[in-house]
């Protein structure tokens, strides 16, 4: 599994990706971001899903960009990857099913090129097919999305800034890396500024996200503590309510 979560805001993409790599029993660490910039070009990829497939289709991507300079706009370029991931469906997709395997590749395209007016970002499907993150619906997690996304639904929103978007993301993380054991540190991000066409990228380590996380773990057991007001007529209500009888089925 993995945890790679893309936010959009007016002043631009965070990206946010957790480096775990499973195999079987077997654990390594790994970049799930690859950055491609060149000229007034910049995009990066997030991925998750089989690992030999995402290279493949990097690595088709990666040649098409040297041999297309009509691509400006960045849904050119997601089309171009779309094309080159079923490239690599049509090639596999025998052989992944006869050794029990699905082709499962999910990717977050996000950049800005030289006739953009603004940065766009994009989830990719395994299909090829996409959709765009836009204002209403600012970001777009893959992998393990279950207990992360709750802190971005309440928290995000595309109007806060590219700081906000880092702390969110890593509170995100931090929430899934709590429960699921195959999403860990260290954590890679990428931050990009509209009309910058410069994509800066840093990898944070568990040291660095000590502070903030023992903070959270505070945070949430005080609050969980300062809402029992809220809950103790409840609690009353049910301590003083009859014994409850034999109930069957869903009847109220």
């Amino acid at each position: 599994m993995t945890f790679c979560l893309g936010m959009r805001c007016e002043e631009g993409l965070f990206a946010l990706a957790d480096t775990r790599i499973t195999s079987g029993t077997e654990t390594s660490t790994a970049r799930k971001i690859s950055i491609h910039q060149y000229n007034q070009h910049s995009m990066f990829i997030m991925t998750s899903g089989l690992r030999s497939i995402r290279d493949k289709a990097i690595t088709y991507f990666e040649e098409r960009l040297r041999n297309a300079e009509e691509i400006g706009r960045m849904y050119l370029a997601a089309n171009a990857l779309a094309e080159e991931i079923r490239n690599v469906r049509t090639e596999d997709m025998e052989w992944l099913i006869q050794g029990g395997l699905l082709f499962d590749l999910h990717c977050i395209f996000g950049g800005q090129l030289a006739e953009d007016d603004v940065p766009h970002m994009y989830l990719i499907y395994p299909e090829g097919n996409w959709v765009e993150v836009r204002s209403g619906t600012p970001f777009v997690i893959i992998g393990e999305s279950r207990y992360g996304k709750p802190v971005v639904d309440r928290t995000w929103r595309h109007d806060r800034s590219l700081a906000d978007a880092m702390r969110i993301a890593l509170l995100a993380f931090d929430a899934t890396r709590t429960s699921a054991s195959d999403v860990d540190y260290p954590v890679d991000s990428v931050l990009y500024r509209a009309d910058s066409f410069e994509i800066r990228e840093q990898r944070f380590s568990r040291d660095d996200l000590v502070p903030l996380q023992d903070f959270w773990q505070n945070a949430i057991f005080d609050a969980v503590e300062e809402a029992e007001p809220t809950t103790r007529p409840l609690f009353s209500r049910l301590d003083a309510a009859p014994p409850a009888r034999t109930r069957y089925g869903d009847s109220d």
